[in-house]
């Protein structure tokens, strides 16, 4: 099973008096790159979800969100009294004959509003811990949902390149005799007389150089490994790209010794369903 590196999860808690609201958005990237916004209320947790974002995603570029909405009274927001006494005595010194909106005027000063921190209670902790796992996971599911459909896309072309490899193998037996009518013309046209069994030996040297069995029998287990690799149940792009880069050198030496236009056309089918294959594992984690 495969998974994308393209995924969304997210969750919801409402609490006594804030709701919180925990949200993931995955992409590809070569490795693991996680940006975390996470509010001061929970910062002391940021190893913490980082290392579960670690474990569960693996690889990707995963932004983390935790936001907090208030939805009740809140206790460790309180008012600076000394500060806005304060502020009001030099309000009036200026104004002194107009009472009217010095406290807003002073309430809009900095320092008015303190916020107490308290310590995180565990309680709380836990339940949100619950849902941020709720929303990795909702996050794996949508990746696994599309690395379903990236699996399908990867057989039908590996599929057609095992088809198109087997176009090659008819054209083969063709293609030498063409070889071996071409350079028979070109001996009989230097009018020379020729030792045909020295003839016979330097064409069945030259065939062999162009030979490209090797290459189709290395094609074939490169293609049989690739969907090996689909069926495990551990998701891995970088050794599915590994394997895509030895089915390529293969793909290529076959077109480089082929010299006969009806394989070499083959041969760029092949190239291209490979490219599709290799632009789609970028996406894989």
């Amino acid at each position: 099973m495969i998974e994308s590196m393209t995924g969304y999860g997210k969750s919801v808690l409402q609490l006594p008096s804030k709701k919180v609201t925990i949200e993931i958005k995955t992409l590809n990237s070569k490795n693991l790159d996680i940006i975390a916004r996470i509010p001061s209320d929970y910062k002391e947790k940021e190893l913490e979800i980082r290392k579960k974002l670690a474990k569960k995603l693996v690889r990707g570029k995963v932004t983390f969100g935790l936001y907090i909405e208030a939805t009740g009274i809140d206790d460790s927001v309180k008012i600076n009294t000394q500060m806005v006494k304060k502020y009001l005595k030099e309000l009036e010194t200026l104004y002194p004959k107009s009472n009217e909106n010095l406290l807003a005027i002073a309430m809009n000063l900095p320092d008015t509003i303190s916020s107490i921190k308290g310590e995180l209670d565990p309680k709380e902790w836990k339940i949100v811990e619950e849902y941020i796992d709720k929303a990795i996971a909702e996050t794996v599911n949508y990746r696994q949902t599309e690395g379903d459909v990236l699996e399908k896309d990867f057989v039908e072309r590996v599929t057609i390149i095992s088809d198109l490899l087997e176009q090659i193998d008819e054209y083969d037996t063709e293609r030498k005799q063409a070889l071996r009518d071409k350079l028979t013309k070109a001996i009989e046209e230097l009018h020379q007389k020729v030792d045909e069994n020295r003839f016979e030996q330097e064409m069945i040297y030259y065939l062999e150089k162009l030979d490209i069995t090797e290459e189709q029998v290395r094609l074939k287990n490169h293609l049989s490994y690739f969907i090996e690799m689909l069926n495990t149940s551990d998701s891995n792009g970088k050794k599915l790209g590994f394997i895509a880069q030895e089915m390529g050198r293969e793909i290529n030496t076959i077109g480089s010794k082929a010299n006969f236009a009806n394989m070499q056309k083959i041969v760029i089918q092949m190239k291209d369903e490979l490219e599709k294959i290799k632009e789609q594992n970028l996406n894989i984690r």
